[in-house]
């Protein structure tokens, strides 16, 4: 019998979150930036994994990204976010963290806010 491709594409996801969550872990001192994108726009969070809480975030759902007049999805946005994040971060003494680019492959838009993380000071 044949599955559903929809319900095929969301365990293939769960399986590649799964994958990569058995290798990284968020700590208070270094904890993990997890990046999700939806249609729209794009999210990121810190997050410590040992008690489960979100230490700083930032989006492009943000009244600043949405008064610019700008798109909200595209590689300038990500640039603008990682810059944002790291801001946060650094306000909250955190200068190592843990990437976590979840589903998504390395390049494009994810690479751009990794390599922006990196260039505002944060190392990983």
């Amino acid at each position: 019998m044949l599955k559903d491709k929809a319900l095929l594409k969301k365990e293939r996801k769960l399986r590649i979150r799964k994958r990569i969550r058995k290798k990284i872990k968020g700590t208070p001192e270094r904890p993990r930036v997890f990046v999700f994108k939806s249609n729209r726009y794009i999210y990121a969070q810190a997050i410590n994994d040992l008690d489960g809480t979100v230490i700083a975030s930032a989006c492009t759902l943000e009244r600043d990204f949405r008064e610019s007049g700008k798109s909200t999805k595209n590689k300038e946005a990500c640039k603008l976010l990682g810059e944002r994040l790291a801001q946060r971060l650094k306000e909250k003494n955190i200068t190592k963290v843990v990437f976590d680019r979840g589903i998504y492959p390395y390049h494009g838009r994810i690479k751009i806010l990794a390599e922006t993380l990196r260039q505002n000071g944060l190392s990983f």
